[in-house]
């Protein structure tokens, strides 16, 4: 039995609260006219901000607070090392913060003479950074470093809901440290506010699949549609999962879910879509040329450079494709294939819980094999676990161009999924089979760590042997973690993470 000291036994202890609790209302169970705590603590000021929920553990609020500001420190450390980072996109920041006419297209140069290769959405806040403190490498990259402590924010948020605080926090911390993150929410490329845009998406489909209310689908349409807006097509590629999951699992009646995905829809086309209107709209003349595109038509560059060309490797004016399928011959873009997130070139920075992630979603799923249609708790795994597994799949195999960099996308949803496994698994610790999942993947997770720290033996050479013997010891702890004393499994628990 746990116990309502242990901070890891309450990492669930969200899963029954009402979507009242959340919107700000009485905690359930509280009547309504009752002076409570909970009314006080609505009063503004920084004991609010601090305390958070009333019903919450003391150390709940100033942990999440202090993931952000570690978060933050992290990634605003020698921010300046960068310079101006990608010079490309720093071009067109510099002349969106010029001219409106560049800063609405994202033109390339205050003249509006062409655009670049993508919708100007994640530029327009680093423009209005520059318009605002003046051209500097800080000006133009603390936006991104605010996309990515907001996103770790909204992970948790997510992941708390039905698993718990400390389940958030192990998500957001996985998140922040995640290699590709720490990089790309330090950079000015457009997937700093894709990953943010597509984590909000994932929040608010879970938060449909609670109580089946239609504005937060289609608030999480128009995320959706502003990611296009970021990186196009990119933005798409949760679709299916997130309707699949909402389609099959909402609480309300078959007509009323087809309803809601086709308002989501409309969402989608109108968030994404009136920017693309006014482009095509505007006479070719008097605009700026579609960077990328070979007629200067912005939906040739959606569904060709940008589109179906990354996946088939046909990019008109491309420099080379990938391998071929299968992960066969190798190309520009490096080869293709199942393990492709595992390669030596992209391991490094997505991979190193990619492992544990896999062994947790399975895991999670068993869990609630037996749970009704409408179960949030494996609504939100399916919601993670879909998105992680289509991009994934989708970038393992495409065969166009391909940046290690882009496996940013995935780094939300591994986060989440790790959060939310751990959490459920421990919960279940004395059952033989959660044990044994949570050994195994932390055991997977020592195993990749030593295969990826053993690629570069002139970092820190002497980590490998640590990790690996660490992850060990502690899955062998969490083997017997619902037969040993508190202490002792808290301190398996503890060296895993």
């Amino acid at each position: 039995m746990t116990t309502h000291h242990d901070p890891l036994a309450r990492m669930r202890t969200d899963r029954t609260h009402t979507p009242a609790d959340e919107d700000g209302g009485p905690p359930s169970g509280v009547p309504s006219g009752a002076p409570s705590a909970h009314r006080r603590s609505r009063r503004p000021g920084f004991g609010r901000l601090w305390r958070g929920r009333p019903e919450d553990p003391r150390w709940v609020r100033p942990a999440f607070l202090g993931l952000l500001l570690a978060t933050a420190v992290l990634y605003l450390y020698n921010l300046s090392a960068s310079g101006y980072a990608n010079s490309f996109y720093s071009a067109a920041v510099q002349a969106g913060s010029q001219s409106w006419k560049a800063f609405f297209f994202g033109s390339l140069d205050a003249g509006n003479a062409i655009t670049v290769d993508k919708p100007p959405a994640a530029l327009w806040p680093m423009a209005l950074a520059v318009r605002i403190f003046g051209l500097s490498s800080w000006s133009v990259l603390v936006p991104e470093v605010l996309m990515g402590v907001a996103t770790v924010a909204v992970v948790y948020a997510a992941v708390r809901r039905r698993f718990g605080p400390a389940a958030g926090l192990i998500a957001g911390a996985v998140l922040a440290l995640t290699p590709v993150a720490a990089l790309m929410f330090r950079f000015n490329n457009p997937d700093a506010l894709l990953a943010l845009l597509m984590s909000v998406a994932c929040y608010l489909v879970v938060r449909a699949l609670e109580d089946g209310r239609t504005r937060w689908l289609v608030w999480a349409g128009a995320a959706i549609g502003l990611a296009f807006l970021a990186k196009t097509l990119q933005a798409f590629l949760i679709l299916p999962a997130l309707a699949l999951v909402y389609g099959v699992c909402a609480p309300v009646r078959l007509g009323k879910r087809l309803g809601q995905l086709a308002l989501a829809t409309a969402a989608i086309v109108v968030s994404g879509g009136w920017w693309v209107a006014v482009v095509e709209l505007w006479p070719a003349s008097s605009r700026p040329y579609i960077g990328g595109s070979q007629h200067n038509s912005f939906l040739e560059l959606t569904f060709g450079y940008n589109g179906l060309g990354r996946l088939n490797g046909e990019e008109t004016g491309s420099v080379g494709g990938g391998g071929g399928p299968g992960g066969g011959s190798g190309g520009q873009w490096g080869e293709t294939g199942w393990d492709r997130m595992f390669n030596s070139e992209i391991g490094g920075q997505i991979s190193w819980l990619l492992p544990a992630a896999l062994i947790l979603l399975v895991a999670g799923l068993v869990a609630t094999r037996r749970a009704g249609r409408t179960d949030t708790v494996r609504g939100s795994f399916l919601v993670w676990g879909g998105s992680l597994l289509m991009t994934a799949a989708v970038f393992s195999y495409m065969a166009g161009i391909f940046h290690q960099y882009y496996t940013v996308a995935l780094a939300p949803y591994l986060a989440a999924v790790v959060g939310m496994g751990a959490a459920t698994l421990w919960e279940r610790r004395e059952r033989i089979w959660a044990s044994l999942a949570l050994a195994a993947a932390v055991t997977a997770s020592a195993a990749w760590g030593y295969v990826l720290l053993d690629r570069t033996p002139d970092y820190l050479p002497w980590l490998k042997v640590p990790v690996l013997a660490g992850g060990l010891v502690a899955a062998l702890g969490l083997v017997f973690a619902g037969r040993l004393g508190r202490r002792t499994a808290l301190a398996a628990a503890g060296l895993g993470l």
